[in-house]
């Protein structure tokens, strides 16, 4: 199974903007989410076409499960 977070913000012009990780640990906590969403927009390292991330909206954690097929 692979986990993928989603956190979305809210930015400066008043849009959503949508930062996706894949890979994380199924175990993500709710407190450790809020730190790591807490730390970008308070870094302020990612700037989007509508502006700066400047608030939290929302977040989740999604499961995927991937079956890859071998087609030689």
């Amino acid at each position: 199974m692979e986990y993928v977070l989603t956190m979305t913000f809210l930015t400066s012009g008043g849009l959503k903007s949508t930062l996706s990780i894949n890979g994380v640990k199924p175990s993500l906590s709710k407190d450790m989410i809020n730190a790591l969403m807490d730390t970008i927009v308070a870094k302020n390292v990612f700037i989007t076409k509508s502006g700066e991330l400047v608030k939290k909206e929302s977040a989740q954690v999604t499961e995927r499960k991937i079956t890859k097929f071998e087609v030689a």
